[in-house]
């Protein structure tokens, strides 16, 4: 078998990743990240990602994934007892973060 060394970090735009941390019973501002798309990979704890203007709710387990495509307004939740922890992935070179208001009039 051939030893043909890749090196993944620089073949991929998939360059920011963080491990984001809710407490019980707290949710983020709507937002959206821009041009990124956003892959949630749920580690512990229950979890839901609120989106479409706050009409539609994706919960999450240990164990799910969710993606969120780019300019999708959405909130992350944490209406239970027990901490969330989720590792989260863009592609891009820095995060991009937009915080809005509020839900926009139309749907995302």
């Amino acid at each position: 078998m051939a030893n043909n060394k890749v090196d993944v970090t620089r073949s991929s735009d998939l360059d920011e990743a963080t491990v984001m941390c809710a407490e019980p019973h707290s949710c983020s501002a709507v937002h959206h990240h821009g041009e990124q798309d956003t892959v949630v990979y749920a580690a512990k704890g229950h979890g839901s990602i609120v989106f479409d203007g706050g009409k539609q709710r994706k919960d999450l387990s240990p164990g799910d994934f969710a993606i969120i495509p780019a300019y999708t307004e959405h909130q992350e939740m944490n209406q239970s007892d027990e901490d969330v922890e989720w590792v989260i992935t863009r592609a891009g070179r820095k995060p991009i973060t937009v915080n809005l208001q509020g839900w926009s009039n139309t749907s995302s």
